[in-house]
């Protein structure tokens, strides 16, 4: 898939999945969000908690998940605790880490706390 494509259809991955949070009661509190670690797909909130979401877009479900790096996870997880900084628990804020995988035919599989050890 040529670069240009490949950033559309992400667009699109994260447009799908921020609207399933959308409709599922949760807040958009940020797309792309970016800190000096690096950059965060969408943060949401349930209530008090905040879900920090990694979007994997691919022809199917385990190529998507494949495609998430521990480095990657690393910077995710370096971001996340730059924007709680600014929450007013601090790192101390309720939270989890999804990953959404976003299939060829644009179906949504979310890992909630797929980060957790």
């Amino acid at each position: 898939m040529s670069g240009l494509r490949s950033y559309h259809a992400g667009r699109v991955a994260e447009d799908q999945v921020a609207a399933r949070y959308a409709r599922a009661g949760r807040t958009i509190c940020a797309r792309r969000w970016r800190g000096q670690s690096g950059e965060i797909d969408l943060i949401v909130r349930d209530g008090a908690q905040v879900i920090f979401i990694e979007v994997k877009q691919a022809r199917s479900f385990a190529r998507a998940a494949e495609s998430l790096s521990p480095r990657q996870m690393g910077r995710i997880l370096s971001a996340a605790s730059e924007f709680l900084a600014d929450e007013p628990a601090g790192d101390l804020t309720e939270c989890r880490f999804d990953l959404a995988l976003v299939d060829g035919q644009g179906r949504i599989e979310v890992l909630e706390n797929a980060f957790a050890s």
